[in-house]
């Protein structure tokens, strides 16, 4: 008999900010402004999983750190986990294109 782990589901405490800056984030991603948010990290000198830096530099929009500020530490725990899982779902070619964004060194 086999089981596999299924992760707990995590109340969010306030709901509309975070889907606001859920929101952000899905936007940053979407096929059609993804390579513009690229080209942007890429002007900033950011690396794309430096999620703290992105948000401060506003490159998630303008009022996104402060909404980002505003929720709880769980709040803020499961936006970063978004926000690395979402910077993973983008298309390999465009990866490749952004490979320096991408890197650990």
């Amino acid at each position: 008999m086999s089981t596999t782990y299924e992760k707990p589901e995590m109340i969010v405490a306030d709901l509309p900010v975070f889907n606001a800056v859920k929101a952000a984030i899905e936007s940053s991603f979407s096929s059609s402004k993804a390579s513009e948010f690229f080209k942007s990290l890429s002007r900033a000198g950011l690396r794309v999983r430096d999620f703290e830096a992105v948000l401060k530099q506003g490159l998630l929009g303008s009022n996104t750190a402060a909404e980002y500020d505003r929720l709880g530490n769980g709040d803020q725990g499961q936006i970063r986990e978004f926000y690395l899982a979402s910077l993973e779902k983008v298309a390999p070619e465009l990866r490749e294109k952004f490979f320096k964004l991408y890197a650990y060194y």
